[in-house]
């Protein structure tokens, strides 16, 4: 039985990928919220039998810690993760451009998507936790492609610059995690503009066809695609 560890499950993305995976009673998921409290009607409709729903607020490190020991203790003796999922992630202040950042914001979009990932990551490492053919996928966007962006119009300045932030730590991650678990494999990948409370009122493709074009491209990893930048439909795009 395959392990999923999937952050920020209990909308969007993240619950289109519990949706999918458990519909099969084979794999065991540990669905991640930011809160319990929070209302979590939609996730506990589609969860299976072997989901597990966990409180990780993945800008706050002590809850990061909390959430692996719990993780741990769910697992039991020898299990370990198979998929790493980081796609917990926030959009504020998408209005703003590089000419008036809020530091506020910035610092809240670095916090959740490049440090959650980073300890997450790390932290399951040193629990032991980590399957040694583990894949581990961070959400990323196309607004993140330095390339892409010199292309067409900015936008969304404090995000892409966490998303970007992201990247990078994808990079080394995959050559450090790697060293330690040599058939490790790290990656980033777009979902796409995908109809999410985030992706907003302009965006086209339904979350299903994203994530399930998202969970083709994982399951095919292979040791050498580490360290590289996918679009959800498995092109390689610029960084």
């Amino acid at each position: 039985m395959p392990v999923y560890c999937i952050t920020g499950t209990n909308r969007g993305l993240g619950l289109e990928f519990v949706r999918q995976l458990a519909q099969s009673n084979d794999n065991t998921i540990i669905a991640a919220v930011r809160s319990l409290s929070s209302d979590l009607t939609d996730l506990k409709a589609v969860a299976s039998p072997t989901t597990h729903i966990l409180e990780c607020d993945t800008g706050n490190i002590p809850s990061i810690h909390t959430f692996v020991k719990a993780v741990a203790r769910t697992l039991g003796e020898g299990k370990k993760i198979d998929y790493l999922l980081n796609v917990a992630g926030v959009n504020l202040a998408s209005s703003q451009s590089s000419l008036n950042l809020g530091p506020d914001e910035l610092h809240a979009q670095l916090s959740i998507n490049v440090i959650g990932p980073a300890k997450t990551v790390e932290l399951f490492l040193d629990a032991g936790l980590l399957s040694p053919d583990v894949r581990v996928l961070n959400m990323t966007s196309g607004l993140a492609s330095l390339q892409l962006s010199t292309q067409s119009a900015r936008k969304c300045a404090g995000y892409s610059i966490s998303k970007a932030a992201l990247n990078m730590l994808t990079v080394h991650q995959s050559a450090d995690l790697r060293a330690q678990l040599p058939g490790a494999v790290v990656i980033v990948m777009d979902p796409g503009w995908v109809k999410t409370r985030m992706g907003g009122a302009g965006a086209q493709m339904e979350p299903s066809k994203s994530i399930g074009d998202m969970l083709v491209v994982l399951h095919g990893l292979r040791p050498e695609d580490t360290g590289s930048f996918y679009c959800h439909n498995g092109e390689k795009l610029p960084w």
